[in-house]
């Protein structure tokens, strides 16, 4: 029987939902700090494009690895992570509830 090796995208988003900023209590999937994610089944390979809340961030490095060992979920073999501040993050890209949640309420930059 041929294996299958499905990459499960919402065992990726579940993981980085359990990724925390250590600057603010917030997680990095709801701070929407991760830009895109992409599976690539026939190479066994996942992309997680992200940014941080600030190019200084004395986290980044802590950060970078736990997202690449949240995407590495079962059937992944090759994993990049992708560091980009374009667009830059701001508070705009803080998902509405999240803002509301952390009682931010909406702050336009």
């Amino acid at each position: 029987m041929a294996e299958t090796n499905i990459i499960d995208k919402s065992h990726i988003i579940a993981n980085l939902k359990e990724v925390y900023d250590p600057e603010i209590s917030v997680n990095i999937w709801d701070l929407g700090l991760i830009y895109d994610i992409k599976i690539n089944q026939d190479e066994y390979s996942v992309e997680i494009t992200h940014t941080l809340t600030s190019a200084f961030c004395p986290f980044a490095d802590e950060i970078v690895n736990d997202i690449r060992t949240a995407g590495l979920v079962k059937g992944v073999r090759a994993i990049d992570i992708i560091t980009t501040f374009d667009p830059p993050f701001t508070m705009d890209s803080v998902p509405e509830e999240t803002r509301m949640l952390m009682g931010w309420g909406y702050m336009k930059e």
